[in-house]
Formats: C-alpha cells, structure tokens, sequence
C-alpha cells in the first residue's frame, strides 16, 4: 500500500504476507502530509488504473473478452480458497420436480433398464457391460475384453474387484458407501453405485487438492491477484470505472466536510485544506457497511468478497437494532430492571430470534419490532412479578411499544446514535495495525453487542486490509489523479510544504 511510512513507492515491490503486519503499523502513524507525499511522488504500477483519459475507446475483441473472462474466474476461485476455510465443491443436485431433474431420471433409468435385461439374457449380452468398465479401465484385468468375445466375463468378479479397488483408495468418509457396495446382490445396481460412489470419490480428491493448496495459495495470493487483476486491466481498461467512482464519492464527501468546517465563524482559514489520502480510503470502506448489495453495484477490486461483505452488513443491521431496542429499554425501565442481567441476556436472544431474515423484501420490520415490544414487556413483567414487584403501567407499555415500533422511521434519533457509535468503532478498527491483537474500546450504548460487533469488525478489518495490500498499487493511482485534478482547481493542496 502506498499510504505507509516505508521507503516503498507504487512502482516498486510490494510487501509479502509476512510484511503485513509492518506495513499495517506504520500506516497507522502516518500524518496526513506523509502519506500525501508518499502517495503522490512516486509511478504507478497500474498503468491502465487512470480514472480519466483522454484517449479514444478501442475496440475490444471477442478473445479478449473471454481472456478476460478466465482471469477474474481464476482470481474468484484462488480468493475464495485462500480466505474461505469452508470452501468446498459439492455436486449440484437438480430439484426433483424440475424437468431436468425429470429427464435426468427417466434416461437413466432407461439406460439402466437395458443393461439389467442385456445382463439377463439368454446368453446374456456384455457389450454395454464392458462399455461401462472401460470408463473405469483402470480396474480392469488383463484379457478382459478377450474374455467378453468368448462369453466367459466374469462381470461380477470385475465388480468385486473395482469395488476392492475403491475401498483401499477412497477418503474414510466412503467406508460405509463400500459396504453398501458390498453388501448389493443386484449386478445392475452394484454399476449404477459404483459410478456414483466414484462421482463422489472424484469431489473428495478435487476438495482435498483444495485444501493442500490453501496455504500455498495464501501465501501467494496478494501477488497472484494483483497480477490477475492487471491482466484484466490491460484486457478491459473500464475494469476500475465502479472503483473510480466509488474512491471519487469519498472524495467528494471529504472536500464538502473541509469547506464546511472552513466556513464556520472562528475557524482558521490560514492554508488550503489537505486531503488525506487513507482518510478516504478508509471512509469508502466503511461505506460498504451501508451498501444496497441488491440495488448497486459493487467496485471491481471488491467483488472477489461481495458475499462476504453483504453477510457482514446484514449481520450489522440487526445487531444495530438490537442495540437500540436495548438502549430503549435501559431507557424506559432501567430503574425498574437493574441487576437483572438474565433478563437482558434473555430479551435480546428474543429479539436476535424475531429478527433473522430482516434483510429479506418480504420482512416486516415495523411488525416484527411491535412484536418484540409486546414480548418485552411480558417478559419485564414476569421478572418483576417473580421477584414481588409491580409490573409496568400500560401507559410506559404503550410508549415502550411505540419506540421498538419507531427505530425504523428516518432519521430516528436512537437509530442515528447507534448508527454512529458504530461507524466510530469500526473506523478505528481501520486505523488499528492489527486487530485481532488490540481491538478499539467500545463505544457507550453498544456493550450489549460487543462480543458480535468485536467478531463482525474483525471479519470486517480482515477483508479490508487484505484488499489494501492487493488493490493499494490501483487505489493510489486513482487517488493521485482524483486529488491532482481537485488541487488544479484550487480545492486541495497535495504539495510538500516549501522550506
């Protein structure tokens, strides 16, 4: 990345997995003007990454497309290995009412149906059999198609020995599937299985080549990507347009605050205001967090961990409104209920329950939050009257319902508290040089989250400072030609000071 205080420019090598750490500490204690300086003196390695240009459009060939086309598929597939432990491939099972899943069936099961009355004719016929063991020759003895032409194969013995063959082969998660191999009397059944059994065996092999390569690819992955997505780039040269204007939105933001503060009676207005390049960076990261992933497209350099970042802002909303329901309630009824940490722990598995699925378009929010109002107020009133005290009023019911029932109207005053304690928790999560071993404090309002908000932003800073250490090289060329054009206007001053 160039926004860091090594003696690295955008051209030259970037740092490996094993400097991050280094990387992350010293971009952290960076001013403002070093990392203008660092970020603006120096030659891009993304050639192509300029978010402006004057020259014409080329025309781009059908080839290039599809070369296009390879190298972001085998920049997905490297990314999601290397950072999704989970990754695995699985068979794709057709819906069983589907007419493909219907006509997958009936022609199988004609095609099994010759064999069975082939293999029981009088004399039985092998030529299909035969067919089907070559697929799987490897398993075959010698002279076994000698034996067929003399009517002499042993179909069942040729079986035996596949399914021995598979057995000492085979991951142990296939023992009980060579069993049941096995244990079939039916010589049609025992092929049909063994093709399945092998269908499966294949996916196993692919999966545990996956998992060998993981940490090879992770150590590789900041330099194969990076060179991915320069081929892509050299291919397609609008391949940064939704990053550019992602970066440029930031910008925009950045400049409108500056002028604003400038214009305020008493503010010092001695110098141009300076624009930190990791400043706006970091605030269009955290803009992901607000992201309508079903409505607007993501930036290139993001789409790789799209899923991943969409999962994180759904998870993020509820968490947000569990806060505020919690914030209501201590509110309201505090008084009444303090010391009574069950009954918190309580309240909010209850909400965290009614509101999976809140991101879906047909979810009710205001319905579900008028529900967890009412059930908030049966649960208070059964822990006081368990404990001889009088239960709530209808009055502080009817207001503690209305207030769950409001968090969803615009510009909610308690919504807009959350909103943004949250947005400063995870802006310094950003500034950290490494979260998992120093997480930010927590800010007021949000203990009742802060093991979830404390994962969550992890997940979040990780997925970010990743795609730093990838994309820094193209973010800093779109940075310099954004900045440079503002300063020409006379809206930023990115220059050294002069002695």
């Amino acid at each position: 990345m160039p926004f860091n205080g090594e003696k690295q420019c955008v051209g030259e090598d970037q740092p490996s997995d094993s400097d991050s750490s280094r990387f992350s500490e010293s971009m952290a204690s960076l001013s403002d003007y070093e990392c203008s300086r660092q970020s603006f003196t120096s030659d891009s390695s993304s050639k192509s990454s300029s978010p402006a240009s004057t020259s014409p459009p080329r025309v781009v060939t059908f080839d290039e497309v599809m070369a296009t086309a390879r190298n972001l598929s085998n920049l997905t597939l490297a990314h999601e290995i290397a950072v999704n432990e989970n990754f695995q491939l699985k068979q794709e099972a057709l819906p069983e009412n589907s007419l493909a899943g219907r006509v997958k069936h009936i022609v199988h099961q004609a095609f099994w149906d010759v064999l069975d009355s082939e293999l029981n004719a009088d004399p039985p016929e092998f030529e299909h059999a035969i067919k089907l063991f070559e697929e799987i020759r490897e398993c075959l003895t010698p002279g076994g198609l000698q034996q067929a032409e003399h009517s002499a194969v042993d179909i069942q013995g040729l079986a035996n020995y596949v399914i021995s063959t598979m057995g000492k082969l085979c991951a142990p998660v296939r023992d009980n599937d060579i069993r049941e191999l096995k244990a079939t009397g039916n010589i049609v059944e025992v092929l049909r299985q063994i093709f399945h059994v092998l269908d499966l065996m294949q996916m196993d092999m692919a999966n545990f080549t996956i998992m060998s390569l993981r940490p090879h690819l992770q150590r590789q992955l900041v330099e194969y990507e990076r060179t991915k997505f320069q081929e892509i780039l050299e291919e397609t040269p609008s391949a940064l347009d939704q990053t550019t204007e992602w970066i440029k939105e930031s910008v925009n933001e950045e400049l409108f605050s500056l002028s604003e503060s400038a214009l305020t009676p008493g503010a010092e207005n001695t110098s141009k205001p300076s624009l930190s390049p990791t400043l706006v960076l970091n605030n269009s990261y955290l803009k992901l967090l607000q992201w309508d992933y079903q409505k607007k497209e993501l930036p290139e350099t993001l789409m790789t961990d799209g899923a991943r970042l969409q999962e994180l802002t759904e998870k993020l909303n509820q968490l947000k409104i569990i806060a505020c329901l919690s914030l209501i309630t201590n509110n309201m009824v505090g008084a009444i209920t303090g010391g009574l940490p069950e009954l918190a722990s309580r309240l909010k598995r209850i909400s965290a329950v009614l509101l999976e699925g809140m991101n879906k378009e047909t979810f009710n929010l205001k319905e579900v939050l008028n529900s967890i109002g009412v059930q908030t107020c049966v649960e208070v009133n059964k822990t006081l009257m368990e404990r001889g005290l009088p239960t709530l009023n209808a009055e502080i019911q009817a207001n503690l319902i209305g207030q769950f029932s409001s968090i969803e109207e615009e510009d909610n005053p308690i919504w807009s508290l959350i909103d943004k304690r949250i947005k400063l928790y995870m802006r310094s999560l950003l500034c950290l040089p490494s979260p998992q071993k120093c997480m930010p404090p927590m800010p007021g309002g949000l203990a009742v989250i802060q093991q979830e908000l404390e994962a969550l932003g992890s997940q979040y800073a990780n997925i970010v400072n990743l795609n730093k250490q990838v994309y820094g090289p193209f973010y800093a060329n779109i940075l310099r030609k954004l900045l440079f054009n503002e300063e020409a206007m006379g809206k930023v001053d990115a220059s050294p000071p002069t002695n």
